[in-house]
């Protein structure tokens, strides 16, 4: 007897290490296509949108970078609700498949100077494409990861941003590499490309791991409904509501740190190389304290950690930026960058444990998706439009640290909420 009862708890664990790493490597994936586009949008918009005006030309490619988030509450809608009705493995295949096309276009894609106006217009439908699959990425696979092991739900979601942080390191070293080792005709004719190629040729391996792992028991044994969508609107606005706030945050300060690389380059006149070097440590601190994070919020509750870190970047975010456009050198940016990553993990890192527990099973990926993913669409997707544009408007280069202030407040009113109104912890 005991026995077999060590080996089915042998086979649950193996159970849900496959599942966290069936979704850490496709989810991984799908982030590297996006984030990748935002590391490189200064050359995108040279070779896509040549307005003659190097401000207005990365305006629209930053423009472009925020339209695709247009799609991603489509995505959440459709894709979300396919999970809650279909399972959350049947949408995870769904959605890396549809990221694998947006990026293959992208890949392949002639510049402006070959094929004229078609060529952002095609740019913008891969990049819809692409918004739409990451619209049903996050709330299938911080589903599928809280539902394997509700009692360490926090630990095992975790995971879902410890895997955007190995994205964050291996798009950053893309962008270390190519922008260091290369000219600056090769990088404009096909270096830029290299990227997009990596993370299509490993597409079909994630979609492989993805189709060959166990449905989540939590799932398997909840009674589910036709009508997710309905219901979310119906019984839960508030815990909607709730949770579009909380996601401010988290979507902000990550969009921020995807900016850094840019800002670095346009306003602080650093190499490309030392502001990828930099964004490495955000994304190595990411995915190393994401699990960490996770764990503690499972024994110590997830609203008081992510409570202090948004207030720390509510006091900190200004004294920062002031530093390090007063002294534009490479230490100074690593320092700020290991301050923002350490920050954005502690809140990050215990959202998704804390999105699952808003929303019962029936619900759950249709309430998560639609929430994180209207937060993002409206302050993550154009944030770094948003940031580029302060900056233009006021003339300060301090200007991002207004925006991730404003969020700051934002979420931990919705934490406040959450904790007194919900009873969440």
């Amino acid at each position: 007897m005991g026995d077999t009862l060590t080996a089915h708890a042998a086979a649950r664990r193996n159970g849900v290490w496959r599942a966290v790493v069936a979704t850490s490597i496709g989810n991984a994936l799908e982030w590297f296509d996006l984030v990748v586009y935002g590391f490189f949008a200064v050359l995108i918009a040279r070779l896509f949108f040549p307005a003659g005006n190097e401000t207005v030309s990365l305006l629209l490619t930053l423009g472009t970078f925020g339209v695709s988030f247009f799609m991603r509450p489509l995505g959440a809608v459709v894709i979300g609700a396919y999970a809650d009705r279909a399972g959350r493995k049947a949408a995870l295949t769904l959605s890396i498949l549809l990221m694998m096309v947006g990026t293959a276009i992208i890949a392949v894609l002639p510049t402006y100077e070959r094929i004229d106006v078609a060529a952002p217009l095609i740019l913008v439908l891969a990049r819809l494409m692409q918004g739409f699959s990451a619209g049903g990425e996050f709330g299938s696979a911080t589903a599928f990861l809280a539902e394997h092991q509700p009692e360490r739900r926090g630990f095992f979601a975790s995971w879902q941003v410890a895997s955007q942080g190995l994205t964050t390191v291996l798009a950053a070293v893309f962008g270390a590499v190519l922008t260091g080792t290369l000219t600056h005709e090769q990088l404009s004719s096909w270096g830029w490309r290299v990227p997009f190629v990596f993370g299509l040729l490993l597409g079909p391996i994630a979609y492989y791991i993805r189709s060959n792992v166990d449905e989540t028991p939590e799932f398997l044994a909840a009674e589910t409904t036709r009508t997710p969508l309905a219901d979310t609107f119906a019984e839960h606005k508030t815990r909607l509501a709730v949770a579009i706030g909380i996601v401010v945050l988290g979507t902000v300060s990550t969009y921020l740190v995807l900016f850094m690389p840019t800002y670095g380059v346009q306003q602080l006149k650093l190499s490309p190389s030392i502001s990828f070097a930099a964004i490495v440590l955000t994304g190595a601190i990411q995915m190393i304290g994401s699990p960490f994070v996770g764990h503690l919020s499972d024994r110590y509750g997830r609203t008081g950690i992510m409570s202090v870190a948004a207030v720390l970047m509510l006091l900190l975010a200004y004294p920062a930026f002031a530093w390090l456009v007063a002294r534009p050198t490479a230490g100074v940016l690593i320092a700020v960058q290991i301050g923002l990553g350490l920050l954005m993990t502690a809140y990050f890192a215990a959202l998704p444990g804390l999105l699952s527990v808003l929303f019962p099973v029936a619900t759950r990926t249709t309430g998560m998706s639609l929430a994180y993913n209207i937060a993002v669409t409206i302050f993550g997707g154009f944030g770094p439009f948003i940031i580029a544009w302060l900056i233009r408007a006021t003339g300060d280069k301090i200007a991002p640290s207004f925006y991730l202030m404003f969020a700051a407040a934002v979420s931990f009113a919705a934490l406040i909420a959450a904790r007194r109104v919900l009873g969440l912890r």
